[in-house]
């Protein structure tokens, strides 16, 4: 696919090689922009489960032409049905189709997704430089003078933070902003082989812990629980994240009760405090920008943090090639991506107050479906 060229820059420094660092170097490699990819892991690894790949997340990747790849490695759904947390079905969503070839929503393998995208930043010849971050930023009307951690410097005409919800690029260069706030939840996963017929995504209301099963692969899935965030000086070990979740899911049904009862201590399982944040306008300064994490981070509620970070990274390189200027561009990006972005995380942030505050599951359901309606839009 042919994409327009953007005339306003010729470099580009991508800080962060993760879903929306390399979202956005490839978009704007496609766009002919030279664009160079840091990250401070000098492996490149990525952590973690899988992934839900909504409708618009996936309607997303297939403007980075990576749609067909992700098809063939994880799992595609038209459905989500929602239970009780007895496994009593409460109702079925059926996901709408939002473009023409176009799968309605589905799961990958996190590491595996990532695989996806590094091939893709091979494949367009992106420079990535790992174990690598930056220190300092001196933005001025024609560039940015950027000093890495290595104490090399270096000069791009932009600089993309995307950098994580702990984002050094916004500690230097942006503060008016701040870190992510607790939301007072936290998020268990598991990684687990695929129950018995399971052949949709499942959400589990009506507990105090809600949770869901997503499927990754033809074999795999993963199951998330949230649960009400207690401060504990000490990581939990293995064997205390094993006997924990088991507990969570005493009195689970169907697919989550089948999981409680087929767990093993070597599946791999995770738990980590929720934090989003909406970060203040603006999100650019002079030639510096934020997106993902960094400057949009939300909870997995509505399985859309990544796709976020996918839509920004597409939008920040159209909006730079339909602008005669680099501000003009980086304004109509920030435009763009302010009310989507705050509608996912206000979505997102209302549905875990509605869990924590015990609410009963056909709120939790109308809310969802509601902000899974607007997220089908176009952005």
């Amino acid at each position: 696919m042919t994409r327009e060229k953007i005339s306003s820059i010729a470099s580009a420094l991508v800080v962060g090689g993760g879903i929306g660092g390399m979202a956005t170097a490839i978009s704007l490699a496609e766009r002919g922009v030279r664009a160079d990819l840091i990250d401070l892991d000098p492996e490149w690894r990525v952590y973690g489960a899988g992934i839900t790949i909504t409708g618009p997340t996936l309607r997303a990747y297939r403007r980075l032409g990576l749609l067909e790849p992700i098809k063939e490695a994880g799992a595609i759904t038209n459905q989500t049905h929602l239970y009780r947390y007895d496994g009593t079905l409460i109702h079925t969503l059926d996901e709408p189709v939002i473009e023409e070839g176009l799968p309605a929503t589905g799961g990958i393998m996190r590491p595996v997704l990532h695989r996806i995208m590094q091939k893709r930043v091979r494949e367009l010849e992106i420079p990535v430089r790992l174990g690598l971050t930056v220190t300092a930023l001196e933005s001025d009307d024609t560039g940015v003078d950027v000093t890495f951690s290595d104490e090399s410097t270096g000069r791009y005409d932009l600089v993309v933070g995307a950098d994580s919800v702990f984002s050094g690029v916004r500690e230097i260069a942006f503060q008016h902003m701040g870190p992510a706030v607790p939301t007072g939840q936290g998020c268990w996963r598991i990684s687990i082989r695929k129950p018995p017929g399971l052949d949709a995504g499942e959400f589990f209301l009506g507990r105090d812990n809600p949770c869901g099963i997503t499927a990754c692969s033809p074999d795999d899935v993963y199951m998330w629980m949230l649960t009400p965030h207690e401060e504990r000086e000490e990581f939990m070990t293995d064997e205390e994240l094993y006997s924990t979740l088991k507990g969570l899911l005493a009195d689970f049904g169907g697919n989550a009760g089948w999981i409680r009862d087929n767990m093993t201590r070597e599946d791999w399982i995770n738990y980590r405090p929720l934090a989003a944040a909406l970060q203040p306008r603006p999100w650019y300064n002079g030639r510096v920008v934020l997106l993902g994490d960094a400057v949009h981070a939300t909870t997995p509620h509505l399985a859309s943090g990544a796709g976020m970070a996918v839509e920004s990274g597409v939008v920040l390189a159209e909006e730079l090639a339909r602008a005669d200027t680099v501000s003009e561009g980086l304004q109509a990006f920030e435009d763009r991506r302010y009310p989507r972005c705050q509608d996912v995380i206000e979505s997102s942030v209302g549905i875990g107050n509605l869990q924590l505050n015990r609410r009963p599951p056909e709120e939790h359901a109308a809310l969802l479906e509601g902000a899974l309606s607007r997220l089908n839009e176009p952005f």
